[in-house]
């Protein structure tokens, strides 16, 4: 299958490829006369499909809808030409539903807490509904930051056919006759208390930011896992980042749903896609984007589900001095994601990336290096020659030491006039309300690390959300003077100021960030990678670690503090996957 050509988004000239296949060769048929026959027969009659419909490969659309938010509300309106598309291929398609989490507006109700938990939420999900049905294979509506890894991972566990398609971006609005995203409103939040924005000013701002349905237009986390599945070979190349309800996103919706009924009868399944060469290549396009921190956790769980022996955290860190910074979209540079679109977005990216990248990785469509071979960028501004980048400073770097022996990350700007070592006194804090409460009355001066601890997934538990604080620290001007550490996560928005993220092991399984006490000395060091508690062994000795306080037990955050796994497997839900006697998902069986 050719990739989608941009300058011709209806390949009118292609026709479905109609095969001959035998039905009981599909895992959703079964022998005339079993029970699950007589079962579906009569449930699946009474929605009104034929006998022979009822013979087709069944395709699962799986959506993640929702009315809370604008990055979903033109899912539905999909929906019905895939169907269409599946259809004239010869399947049957079949919606289901997941949760639909959205970082801004699912982030507010207990600190954030729910955000990361959901992503595993639909993973099960998924696997409930497709898994439970025997359905044959899937296609994935993304669009959140959440939705994509999920997906991903869902395909990874399941290992049944699957394409990802990406749901598109955002219209950004005008504000003061300039360009003006979500990512600016985020930005001017914490400027009102320092007065350098009007509350009646930041209202204005929100009104204006967005103007069509689709994810944050920024290199946040959304874009940037689109972006990472067509980098996996699991989107269609030429498919991200895509203007949402452009005709070139309806263009992939229909090829789409005309290839995932060629890939059941090929029998190409994630697992021959994900694969130790395709996540190298991912972790590669990520640091070329200057991509979101978030990449890392969602790619080392999308290895862990599709079993995958991969360390993810250290292919950023042997990755990052040998990959070049090819383009800047904001928040890192000044470009826009409409800019990285037009200039041939994610496959350009890659040709330009290939003297780095294993090309004989296998994708949806074929050998990685055929897709592509004719690529070009159409705009060297936007995106870089791999001689001539914008940097070869990672602005992604994995940091180790006393405080975080299991690693943490830092997100850098592109240009980041921050200065790379920092030592200075701690101050701690348990929620970000708490640490925002006392930035306000003035209790953080400079020359403090913010330390924000047992807000990991077992301590929070779910991870909170502390981006907030960082752009209240930011919109007070004590950002260039004032470090922050935490084990909770950061949006993918975020690279102001000196912020640890993500530290492992976190507070609460046992992390030296439950042993700081106020006052500690805390050094950062981004030259040696290194972020270090300056207390002597014995001290700590003799501590008692700090024990966060838990009071979700009647709540999904509780049965996931329970089940999460460490950040060397992304926090996946897959420790039981592992257990001796535990039965793994139909087709999903270990590498050997």
């Amino acid at each position: 299958m050719a990739p989608l050509d941009k300058n011709n988004p209806t390949n009118d000239d292609e026709e479905p490829q109609m095969t001959s296949r035998d039905p009981s060769r599909l895992r959703s048929n079964y022998p005339r006369g079993s029970s699950p026959w007589v079962y579906r027969l009569s449930q699946w009659r009474a929605l009104g499909y034929s006998d022979e419909e009822l013979e087709r490969p069944k395709v699962a659309i799986v959506n993640s809808s929702s009315e809370l938010a604008i990055c979903f509300s033109h899912l539905d309106a999909i929906v019905p030409k895939l169907k269409e598309a599946i259809y004239a291929a010869g399947g049957l398609a079949l919606e289901v539903r997941t949760a639909a989490p959205s970082d801004f507006i699912t982030s507010i109700g207990r600190g954030g807490r729910y955000i990361l938990p959901t992503r595993d939420l639909i993973v099960s999900d998924i696997e409930v509904a497709v898994e439970g049905a025997m359905l044959d294979a899937m296609v994935c509506l993304a669009s959140c930051d959440k939705t994509t890894p999920a997906q991903l991972m869902a395909a990874g566990r399941l290992d049944i056919p699957t394409i990802i398609v990406p749901c598109g971006y955002q219209s950004s609005g005008r504000y003061c006759d300039a360009h003006f995203d979500i990512e600016d409103v985020f930005a001017n939040s914490g400027k009102v208390h320092s007065g350098e924005v009007t509350l009646d000013e930041l209202e204005a701002m929100a009104k204006s930011a967005i103007t069509s349905p689709g994810v944050c237009s920024g290199m946040g986390t959304a874009n940037t896992m689109h972006i990472t599945a067509e980098a996996l070979g699991m989107a269609l190349p030429g498919s991200a980042p895509v203007r949402a309800n452009s005709d070139l996103m309806w263009e992939i919706v229909e090829r789409s749903g005309r290839r995932i009924v060629e890939m059941i009868d090929e029998d190409l399944r994630p697992r021959k896609i994900l694969t130790e060469a395709a996540f190298k290549n991912a972790v590669a396009v990520v640091l070329s984007a200057s991509g979101s921190i978030n990449a890392v956790k969602h790619l080392q769980a999308i290895a862990v589900e599709a079993d995958c022996p991969i360390d993810i955290w250290k292919e950023f860190e042997d990755q990052a001095p040998k990959v070049p910074l090819l383009t800047d979209v904001k928040p890192n540079g000044e470009h826009h994601i409409d800019e990285l679109e037009r200039a041939g977005g994610a496959r350009a990216l890659m040709h330009e990336l290939s003297p780095v990248l294993d090309l004989d990785a296998q994708t949806i469509v074929g050998r990685l290096g055929d897709v592509l071979a004719d690529a070009m960028p159409s705009d060297r501004s936007v995106i870089r020659p791999f001689d001539d980048p914008l940097g070869t400073e990672p602005t992604i770097l994995i940091v180790r030491g006393s405080l975080a022996p299991s690693g943490a990350i830092v997100k850098r700007a592109v240009v980041d006039t921050r200065p790379k070592r920092f030592t200075g006194e701690a101050v701690i804090f348990h929620t970000r309300e708490e640490a925002i409460a006392a930035l306000e009355a003035g209790e953080i001066h400079p020359g403090h690390v913010v330390v924000l601890r047992g807000l990991g997934p077992k301590g929070a538990p779910g991870m909170a959300f502390v981006s907030g604080f960082v752009f209240a620290l930011e919109g007070s001007g004590l950002a260039p003077q004032v470090a922050v550490v935490t084990d909770a996560q950061l949006s993918g928005l975020v690279n102001k100021g000196l912020v640890v993220g993500e530290v492992a092991p976190e507070a609460a399984a046992g992390g030296p960030l439950g042993l700081v006490e106020p006052g500690d000395t805390i050094t950062i060091d981004l030259d040696r990678r290194a972020v270090d508690l300056e207390v002597a062994p014995e001290v700590l000795a003799r501590r008692e670690p700090h024990v966060p306080r838990q009071d979700y037990h009647r709540s999904y955050l509780n049965v996931y503090a329970h089940t999460v796994d460490r950040s060397e497997r992304g926090f996946a839900l897959a420790a039981e996957l592992d257990a001796p006697g535990v039965q793994r998902a139909s087709g999903a069986e270990p590498r050997p």
